[in-house]
């Protein structure tokens, strides 16, 4: 029997079929389970969707488990080994969210550029003043470097190597970055970079999630300190 609620499940509000991590054991750690869990069970109801700020091509839902009864046969894997099993899938998480938010950077680069270049003001283009050249070329430096960290993580990975570390970093490095850059690209579109007529507000608005969402800035911070013997 499962009762309970979570909140912040990504298309929650849609879903058929959830896979729920259910407490089956007295143990911290060791238990926890993975169920296959059908959304037309009795019991079962979505409360509300949340509402964001960014990310909005998705729901957010909050979700409530009343006494909701589903077969034995429906849990994956081990019974009790499911926080092992989140943990694991965490580092696939953090490393697709480094690398799509190293994809939006260059496409927030690429726009403030060309914006940079077309739009001009006091009798030159936006982007020909010192101060965006040089903020473009230290923002490309480090979009370059954080590509690499990923890259780096995703070949340990790939060869089936231990790579929380790297990974861990490739996600702080990468979220915390995507701040910095998404909010330069923004001011250099001025007024319009306030508005929903360009893209690089929607970037701006969606970037902001992912030093949250996966663990947040501070929890990576957390895990490199145990990492580094702390």
């Amino acid at each position: 029997m499962i009762s309970g609620q979570k909140r912040w499940i990504t298309n929650g509000a849609a879903a058929d079929y959830l896979l729920l991590a259910v407490r089956t054991g007295e143990s911290r750690h060791n238990g926890i389970s993975m169920v296959v869990f059908p959304t037309d069970v009795k019991g079962y109801t979505v409360g509300r969707k949340l509402k964001k700020i960014g990310n909005v091509a998705s729901d957010t839902a909050e979700l409530f488990f009343d006494e909701c009864r589903i077969p034995k046969r429906y849990i994956v894997g081990q019974e009790n080994r499911g926080f092992y099993y989140i943990m694991e899938n965490f580092q696939g998480e953090r490393l697709a969210t480094a690398l799509l938010v190293n994809s939006f950077m260059d496409r927030s680069l690429e726009l403030a550029i060309q914006y940079g270049k077309d739009r001009e003001a006091f009798g030159q283009p936006v982007g020909s003043f010192q101060v965006w050249r040089h903020r473009f070329a230290e923002h490309r430096a480090s979009v370059e470097a954080a590509r690499w960290m990923a890259y780096r993580a995703a070949d340990l990975m790939t060869r089936g190597k231990k790579a929380d570390r790297e990974v861990t970093m490739a996600k702080l490095v990468s979220t915390d970055l995507a701040q910095r850059v998404t909010y330069d690209c923004q001011q250099t579109f001025g007024g319009f970079g306030y508005t929903t007529e360009y893209p690089i507000g929607r970037i701006w608005r969606d970037m902001r999630l992912y030093t949250i969402g996966a663990g947040t800035s501070e929890v990576m911070k957390e895990i490199l300190a145990k990492h580094e013997g702390f």
